[in-house]
């Protein structure tokens, strides 16, 4: 498994399908190469200090570590989005739901998530 890095592939897998979780948010998107797997981490600033961030960041890493590859789907990219549970949460309750988020069917969201429809007049908004 590789890393993502790129802001760019971190934007196109935010348009994948997604699973929620008390402790994280699971995206996912189909590449059509035959690279290996890739996994990203990120937690907002809403989620607290540096350190706490980067206590998340830590616990996200080590979960997919432990992970088994085999339940990971290939020629994916992966993004795991970490909240503020993900510092209080037992650690076996988090591998057990990102196991679940693995094996569960992927809700996909809109492409345009976050932009408003115009008027239904076919105008444009003013």
């Amino acid at each position: 498994m590789d890393r993502l890095r790129q802001r760019a592939d971190f934007l196109a897998v935010a348009n994948g399908a997604r699973v929620n979780s008390a402790a994280f948010v699971l995206q996912s998107r189909r590449r059509d190469d035959d690279g290996p797997i890739r996994i990203g981490f990120t937690v907002t600033k809403k989620n607290g200090n540096a350190p706490e961030r980067n206590r998340i960041r830590r616990r996200l890493r080590e979960l997919v570590k432990r992970l088994d590859p085999v339940s990971i789907q290939p020629h994916h990219d992966y993004v795991l989005v970490g909240r503020r549970d993900a510092l209080s949460r037992d650690f076996a309750t988090m591998l057990d739901d990102l196991r679940m988020a693995f094996t569960r069917p992927l809700r996909h969201t809109a492409k345009g998530r976050g932009q408003r429809p115009g008027p239904a007049t076919g105008r444009k908004p003013d």
